[in-house]
């Protein structure tokens, strides 16, 4: 698919969220993502993570420490034959986040930040790509995206503008069976 992407957000979704997530030994892959992510980009979906990272804003961890994790991440994609092209992330809490951190952010979902600048660094037509997201606010930001095509992954949140579903192999195939590619 020219100019489409999975965006994929990170906690609840690619890994399971034990809560602020920033260290190898707690990152535990969901089972399926990885099955996922390759029939994506099977039809040539780009693949995105868009995550919020208010543990980085709340000073749990560092920039640095996110990002030697998502090398991590990125090297066990493609070890099993996947790629993940790019990871957005926004460290900033508007309520919560210290010094720096603390601020509003046009990218910190539900806003659509990450996924607009994502389009424009990729030449995406929104109206073409799939999120998969597991909270209201990854909704709310693809909606405000013009995403047309939205999961909700095992949320308890009742969602209208969203497909819930309860494993990723639902999502697989729908991709699978040509989910998008109209």
């Amino acid at each position: 698919m020219a100019n489409a992407a999975l965006f994929l957000d990170r906690d609840g979704v690619i890994n399971v969220d034990h809560g602020y997530v920033h260290r190898v030994e707690d990152f535990d892959f969901i089972p399926g993502i990885f099955d996922l992510v390759r029939a994506a980009q099977c039809l040539g979906y780009k693949v995105i993570v868009v995550t919020n990272q208010a543990g980085i804003g709340r000073g749990y961890y560092t920039e640095a420490q996110f990002h030697v994790l998502t090398q991590w991440m990125q090297r066990r994609f493609e070890e099993r034959g996947a790629t993940i092209d790019a990871v957005y992330f926004c460290p900033f809490h508007p309520e919560h986040g210290i010094g720096g951190y603390r601020k509003e952010s046009p990218f910190r979902k539900p806003n659509p930040g990450m996924l607009l600048l994502a389009a424009q660094d990729w030449d995406l037509n929104l109206n073409q790509c799939v999120l998969l997201g597991d909270k209201m606010s990854d909704i709310e930001a693809a909606i405000a995206a013009g995403v047309k095509r939205r999961f909700l992954y095992r949320s308890p949140d009742v969602c209208r503008d969203a497909l819930p579903v309860q494993d990723l192999a639902e999502v697989t195939q729908h991709f699978l069976s040509g989910f998008g590619l109209n």
